[in-house]
């Protein structure tokens, strides 16, 4: 299972520019890379005087009926004026291909980092998820996944096995705790909870802000229960983490009623995150911008480092989960 494929080298500044100009726009600066691994992103801007971002998707992660999908999300969160980026449509679709790469075309939006420990910030994230639910909430994806144990614990689990990367002097220890993490993660999962779509990787670099939210990059989009779109959003001690959750039910609640009954998901999506990042990497490190980027993946005192991790979320799935002020 490990992706031995695909590293983008055919994809040049030429292809990328000809592609742009083949849906009617035309670049007048150069392609600025932004900060992506998993597709190729860059910013520029065009003869009519507007910056755009082009986003070329990684071939075979998902089909051309998902990304519409996506894209027919993101629209549709729009119409309802929750602040999102939007693809571009040109002659009534919003994805295009060219020299066998698939890719869509955004406008291009400025702010300023979401501050995580800011209150109002935090609130107003909070309040703008709920209303992004209700709209989630109306109808399911079709196409695309859903979040379970097999996409984002099982499957991993292979690759992690197969990838040949961690270091041979501690496999045995690795795989003994990683199946006891899973284990464990297995017996606090179920399914009982609606399935709505998400963005589904909502963490704070995954906002802007400008005058509220700008929630950017649903790439991850999936159907899933409300909170994976929640619990990214607490860090830190117990405490620190109850007073941010209570933070965000105020405003989640103006438009929906809080999943409080999902809360006991939070320590085993934290979980499945963990295992699902390692795999995610392992399965692109034959993508040389990977071991540029993650040169630390590669390491041995990484892997010692997840064992100890392995062996701290096990002790945090074992405590009660988190509950809201009275």
């Amino acid at each position: 299972m490990t992706d031995h494929g695909f590293d983008f080298h055919t994809l040049t500044p030429d292809v990328q520019l000809n592609a742009i100009e083949s849906v009617g726009i035309y670049p007048q600066s150069g392609l600025l890379a932004l900060n992506s691994y998993e597709n190729r992103v860059a910013q520029f801007v065009a003869d009519d005087g507007q910056r755009y971002v082009v986003k070329f998707y990684r071939p075979g992660r998902w089909s051309n009926a998902q990304i519409l999908e996506e894209h027919a999300f993101c629209h549709e969160l729009a119409q309802a004026d929750i602040p999102v980026v939007a693809p571009i449509y040109r002659e009534g679709t919003s994805l295009f291909t060219a020299e066998g790469f698939r890719f869509a075309l955004f406008p291009s939006v400025g702010g300023r980092g979401f501050e995580v420990d800011n209150w109002d910030q935090l609130e107003a994230v909070g309040r703008y998820l709920g209303r992004l639910h209700q709209v989630g909430a109306a109808t399911p994806f079709q196409e695309r996944a859903k979040f379970d144990l097999d996409s984002h614990l099982y499957q991993p689990r292979q690759v992690l096995n197969e990838a040949s990367l961690i270091p041979e002097g501690i496999q045995a220890t690795f795989f003994s705790d990683l199946d006891h993490l899973i284990d464990a993660i297995a017996a606090r999962w179920h399914t009982d909870w609606p399935a709505i779509r998400l963005h589904g990787d909502c963490h704070p670099s995954n906002i802007l802000w400008r005058d509220g939210p700008l929630f950017v990059d649903f790439d991850d989009t999936r159907n899933g229960p409300a909170i994976q779109d929640l619990w990214l959003f607490l860090n830190g001690s117990r405490a620190d983490q109850l007073a941010q959750l209570d933070t965000l039910a105020e405003g989640y609640r103006e438009f929906r009623e809080f999943p409080a009954d999902q809360l006991q998901l939070i320590e085993p999506l934290r979980g499945l995150r963990m295992v699902h990042y390692m795999a995610w990497l392992a399965k692109r490190w034959q993508d040389p911008a990977f071991p540029r980027a993650f040169p630390w993946f590669a390491d041995a005192k990484y892997w010692e480092g997840q064992v100890l991790a392995f062996k701290e979320q096990l002790a945090t799935l074992q405590a009660p989960p988190l509950t809201l002020y009275p």
